[in-house]
């Protein structure tokens, strides 16, 4: 979860040259910086899940699987995020030492207080990457996994037959369960803190 921080007018460039030197985390959006909270165990436990599964998948392949330590600048929305986990395949983003701008894949864990914004302003971001090929949502709260998908067309389809087997990433040749995308959870419909992620 973000947190506004006082109104500024700063660039894209002059942020990221900003946020280097920071010792938090903060996003960008069209001017805005907002600083980074930290996130429920239920989240870290699934991205951890999916980044490891996604690690030892594309071992030996010129992908890479990336956490939420790394920044995603989306030039064309004025934008810089940390997604939960996303996967790159560009030589660029291999090389980069900070900011990537090329991701084949991007996962986001939900949470009450982030599901509207990863489905809306964020996803309308994503979708400017001409790169991007998936962008899946995993819900920790009701076990549920959306896949989007870029056709040759150029729109985006909600994945439904495909999210029922689990995290199926056809650009990836990836699938994940449901029981590994959740591993380590309590059960579902047990008492868990809604604190934001």
């Amino acid at each position: 979860m973000a947190l506004p921080q006082p109104k500024t007018s700063m660039s894209l460039e002059d942020f990221l040259a900003w946020e280097a030197r920071q010792p938090d985390k903060h996003e960008y959006w069209q001017g805005e910086v907002f600083a980074m909270t930290g996130a429920r165990q239920v989240h870290v436990l699934v991205a951890l899940n999916v980044a490891s599964a996604l690690k030892a998948h594309l071992r030996s392949s010129p992908c890479r699987t990336y956490i939420s330590d790394m920044q995603l600048a989306v030039d064309a929305a004025d934008a810089v995020f940390y997604p939960d986990i996303f996967v790159s395949c560009h030589p660029d983003d291999l090389q980069a030492e900070r900011v990537l701008r090329h991701p084949k894949v991007i996962l986001e864990v939900l949470s009450d207080t982030t599901a509207a914004y990863d489905r809306g302003e964020k996803f309308a971001a994503y979708r400017q990457i001409a790169d991007l090929q998936e962008y899946a949502l995993i819900d920790p709260r009701y076990r549920r996994i959306e896949i989007f998908r870029r056709t040759e067309n150029d729109e985006w389809l909600l994945a439904t037959r495909d999210a029922e087997r689990g995290l199926v990433l056809k650009s990836l040749d990836f699938l994940a369960t449901p029981a590994e995308v959740f591993e380590s959870l309590p059960e579902a419909g047990a008492s868990t803190s809604h604190e934001p992620s």
